[in-house]
């Protein structure tokens, strides 16, 4: 029994020896240190607008506030660090759908089949839906959003041609540990595999898994196009995630450093949405020139197979904000 609970918290003995290591400070170190886990590397658009907040926020609070990023889940896997940033090991990471295993409401960021195009998604993330979100992540998960980061559309990538759901029967499908994802892909016919990101290039390395689903810039940050030889153009989530700050963190600044900080957030929101942007067309091009091929897919024929059974799946409530965001949308 003794060894089962260690193994359970060796990842956070892990990262807590990490961050031991990294806190030896000189005698000027800042009022307060934000350490951030993020998924993607370095080169992903969300690490380079976290390491921009990071620049103009020091600077703008005379060196009071210093943010420390660990991209590649070097410092903790997405479900871990909300775990941390709840106990107040380290302080901010980017969340989304994730965290629907607490609270049922961030389904619909990234709910299959259920926004047309990013133009239907920024319409819901600021209305009403985005408002509710924001409130029961502040409330109910201790979470402060700081705007929300584009996400672009997944599409699935796979060794063979998916042009119809029918071409799914039992493809090993990678998926993150988000309950509607597993829903979706079952339905479709393939056999979903919940996984950590990082662990996902070996697994299709190996042949563990056969396929995996994620917008264009994670397809390229994790380097799929060396073991996935199709891009399947399925578009089948729009979604946004959402950078966080630890509320209790937050709410230990002092009023002038909250202003501060919260104006450089807006700023990095905007940051990031421009190099999203710019990095879309680019991205696609380079997944082309390492040897993908774009495949069109029966859309319609993905929407009619799931949609019934993706709704099914959600509880009464879900199910009315559903109609409500339906609504909304016409």
């Amino acid at each position: 029994m003794r060894d089962v609970k260690f193994h359970f918290y060796l990842p956070f003995l892990w990262t807590i020896l990490i961050l031991g290591f990294v806190s030896c400070k000189p005698a000027n170190e800042p009022e307060f240190l934000f350490r951030a886990a993020l998924i993607p590397s370095e080169d992903h658009t969300w690490t380079k607008a976290f390491i921009y907040f990071g620049e103009i926020l020091e600077e703008r609070s005379n060196g009071r506030i210093k943010v420390e990023v660990y991209p590649s889940e070097q410092l903790a896997k997405e479900m871990e660090a909300i775990r941390l940033i709840k106990t107040e090991v380290i302080d901010m990471t980017t969340t989304g759908s994730t965290l629907s295993n607490w609270n049922e409401i961030l389904v619909f960021c990234e709910l299959p089949f259920l926004f047309k195009d990013s133009t239907e998604m920024k319409r819901v993330v600021n209305g009403f839906l985005g408002k509710r979100i924001e409130e029961e992540m502040i409330q109910k998960e201790g979470l402060r959003p700081l705007g929300y980061f584009m996400r672009g559309n997944r599409h699935l990538t796979s060794n063979r041609p998916i042009r119809h759901p029918d071409d799914l029967k039992g493809l090993i499908t990678r998926v993150p540990n988000v309950p509607s994802f597993v829903t979706a892909w079952r339905i479709l016919g393939a056999k979903p595999t919940p996984m950590a990101l990082s662990e996902v290039f070996t697994s299709l390395q190996q042949g563990t898994i056969e396929a995996q689903e994620n917008p264009f810039a994670m397809i390229k940050n994790m380097g799929f196009a060396e073991v996935q030889q199709y891009l399947n153009l399925t578009s089948h989530v729009v979604s946004w995630v959402y950078p966080v700050i630890g509320e209790k963190q937050f709410q230990k600044l002092p009023t002038d450093l909250k202003e501060i900080f919260l104006n450089a957030a807006e700023n990095m929101i905007e940051y990031e949405h421009r190099m999203f942007l710019e990095n879309e067309k680019k991205v696609q091009e380079e997944l082309k020139a390492k040897g993908m091929e774009f495949i069109e897919v029966d859309k319609e024929a993905f929407v009619q197979k799931s949609e019934k059974g993706i709704y099914n799946s959600l509880t009464p409530e879900m199910q009315e904000v559903y109609h409500q965001i339906r609504v909304q949308l016409k």
